[in-house]
């Protein structure tokens, strides 16, 4: 055999080698580590939207992975209760959390401002604001302190205003009610002489029943379905002033973060990025077939006269202004929004077609 022939197969087969090295480290690179999370939820996992991500979530996550990441998410209750889910998380009691983040509004002031705030951005809005302004920034911050991060999962439209005995004509007809509200608009609410409450969404069937309580708002029209607020209560005041979106975020240890490999950080993110908009997607599609079940069972939709909202955006605007002098990172981000949505507003204005534009019979 020749030199040169010699040569040419030594070429080909260290050539060869080199490839099936380079593809084994290649697969170990791409090769996701092992991991076992358990999940609570804050609430339960069929609710179209705001729970249902966790599924697409999990089951995403294990498809592209091979197997070898696999999240076990619990119904609320089953771990720990849905208030107690942040303490869980940032004391290493569970890897992982997916929650409502407003429901520790009274340890971190600025959380509803994230979780779904009155007269805020609209969903496409706050996304732009989210991933590329001050938002995934600002939250992540504010979590540190916290030992957890933070990722949006989930992220729905405007909820109803709430379910009502009577219908709301003027701001004197909140005075008195006792009702359960959320966020910052339960402050409003109480600074209008309401007296407000905070209780789980399991509850509030059962509160209702017992009159404990005299109206409630939940969520959307087909959440608030599921839960059957429309067999005790037939007035549904709309629109959700003082939630304009609702999200839901996954709070991982940091600690149990820190030590994933990049690949499977990369992966858990993108995972969590498709279920907001697949939770998005699914909400969209429930909300006008709830509504329109609605009317069939003779629920009455009411939408509150223009005067009311204006005035309920007056107060809130006091309120947010008050919680904002009083802490700086509420304030931080409330500046961040603001000027954001100043900055959008000529876009949300002028490139978006009138609501009427849309024909509802």
């Amino acid at each position: 055999m020749s030199i040169s022939k010699k040569l040419s197969r030594l070429a080909c087969a260290i050539g060869a080698t080199t490839l099936l090295s380079a593809s084994l480290i290649s697969a170990d690179a791409i090769a996701a580590e092992k991991i076992r999370w358990q999940v609570p939820l804050a609430f339960p996992s069929h609710l179209v939207g705001l729970t249902t991500p966790i599924k697409h979530l999990s089951e995403s996550l294990k498809a592209i992975s091979g197997g070898d990441i696999q999240l076990r998410y619990y119904e609320p209750g089953e771990l720990v209760p849905p208030f107690e889910i942040m303490d869980a998380v940032s004391n290493g009691k569970y890897p992982a959390g997916y929650t409502w983040i407003g429901y520790d509004q009274g340890t971190i002031a600025s959380l509803p401002l994230y979780s779904g705030a009155p007269f805020n951005m609209e969903p496409p809005a706050y996304l732009a604001w989210y991933y590329e302004g001050d938002g995934k920034k600002l939250l992540e911050e504010i979590y540190a302190e916290r030992n957890i991060h933070p990722m949006l999962c989930s992220i729905i439209g405007p909820e109803g205003a709430g379910w009502f005995a009577k219908p709301i004509e003027k701001l004197e007809d909140i005075d008195g009610l006792r009702i359960r509200f959320a966020g910052i608009g339960g402050k409003v609410l109480e600074k209008l002489g309401a007296s407000v409450t905070m209780i789980p969404g399991g509850e509030i069937y059962q509160a209702l029943e017992r009159k404990t309580i005299d109206a409630t708002e939940f969520s959307q029209p087909a959440i608030d379905k599921m839960l059957g607020l429309d067999q005790i209560i037939k007035n549904y005041i709309m629109p959700g002033w003082h939630q304009t979106l609702t999200t839901s975020h996954l709070l991982v240890n940091k600690g149990v973060w820190e030590k994933l490999e990049p690949q499977s950080r990369a992966l858990i993110e993108m995972g969590c990025e498709s279920a907001t908009l697949k939770g998005f997607a699914e909400s969209e599609w429930a909300q006008p077939t709830a509504l329109r079940e609605y009317e069939k069972q003779g629920v009455k939709a009411q939408v509150l006269p223009e005067e009311v909202l204006r005035e309920l955006e007056r107060v809130t605007n006091e309120v947010l202004d008050e919680i904002a002098a009083k802490d700086e990172m509420f304030n931080r981000v409330l500046s961040s929004q603001r000027d954001f949505m100043k900055h959008h507003s000529i876009w949300h204005g002028k490139g978006y077609l009138p609501r009427d534009y849309y024909k509802y019979e």
